[in-house]
């Protein structure tokens, strides 16, 4: 698509209304092991947890090559065939969502820009969405897609940055393919780098299944604010640098600043940093 047609999808906007069932949040519970209660009819969702909700249902007959919906409807149809979860950031506002609302989802395209990288051509697209409860405005969130191009023979990846090296708090996580299966199945996200062994390795050229950049996240405000008891969350971002893969363990790290804010990061099983980030609290 021309730079100059890509300027026309900027503004354009979807809503999505959705009931925010306990059944989601159970799942995710068991899906990241974690001795929480069963949730009930008013607890609030913690955040990110909304990704369990307004989940797009592209039709069989509609899904592209690499197992996401066709774009053209909401997301403009770029060519380039990769695609992946550049990073996200939150502002949490008001009243949390809460198990039984009813709640909305208006989703914007904010910018388009194209760009060209060390492998290539590259698009990033940037969607806001805004979520509101029964009180009003939940949270607003900033996602950036990336498009790349098709992977080229003999293409290997740089070796990401050191990882810092002084955590106030960590946790090993080991990414076998049932995890990565639970969290697609919970998301709704028929990508198939997350769970195809042959596509993944031989269309897209990686050397296995890729650990999903937003359960990446999720897994970081999670460790921040498990380490921040009695505090709700003000705001998060964070930033995919490099991919992790199935089978490897990583490690999720965060480091308590002196004025309050919580540095997030992964380090991948060689002490690379593979994502990025940081969280506040109120």
């Amino acid at each position: 698509m021309a730079p100059e047609n890509m300027r026309d999808w900027v503004g354009k906007t979807q809503t999505v209304e959705d009931f925010t069932a306990p059944w989601p949040a159970r799942a995710l519970i068991a899906t990241l092991d974690e001795p929480d209660p069963e949730p009930r009819m008013g607890d609030p969702l913690p955040p990110l947890w909304h990704w369990l909700y307004f989940l797009e249902a592209a039709p069989a007959s509609k899904i592209g090559p690499d197992g996401h919906g066709e774009r053209g409807e909401f997301l403009p149809p770029i060519a380039l065939p990769r695609r992946m979860w550049a990073g996200s950031r939150f502002v949490f506002e008001g009243e949390p969502l809460r198990i039984g609302d009813t709640a909305r989802r208006v989703s914007e395209i904010k910018s388009i820009e194209p760009k060209t990288g060390s492998t290539g051509a590259m698009v990033f697209v940037t969607v806001k969405h805004t979520l509101s409860g029964a009180k009003g405005t939940a949270l607003i969130e900033e996602h950036d897609i990336v498009y790349r191009e098709a992977a080229k023979p003999g293409e290997t990846a740089r070796e990401p940055k050191p990882a810092p090296i002084d955590p106030t708090v960590t946790k090993t996580v080991m990414p076998d393919p049932v995890l990565l299966f639970r969290f697609s199945a919970l998301t709704f996200n028929g990508h198939r780098i997350h769970y195809d062994q042959p596509y993944v390795t031989g269309t897209e050229g990686y050397p296995g299944l890729i650990v999903h950049g937003p359960l990446l996240g999720l897994l970081q405000i999670e460790l921040a604010r498990r380490s921040n008891p009695g505090k709700v969350p003000e705001s998060f971002e964070f930033r995919a640098l490099s991919p992790l893969f199935a089978g490897v363990p990583f490690t999720v790290a965060a480091r308590r600043e002196a004025d309050g804010v919580f540095t997030t990061w992964i380090a991948n099983a060689n002490g690379g940093l593979a994502q990025q980030g940081k969280a506040t609290f109120r």
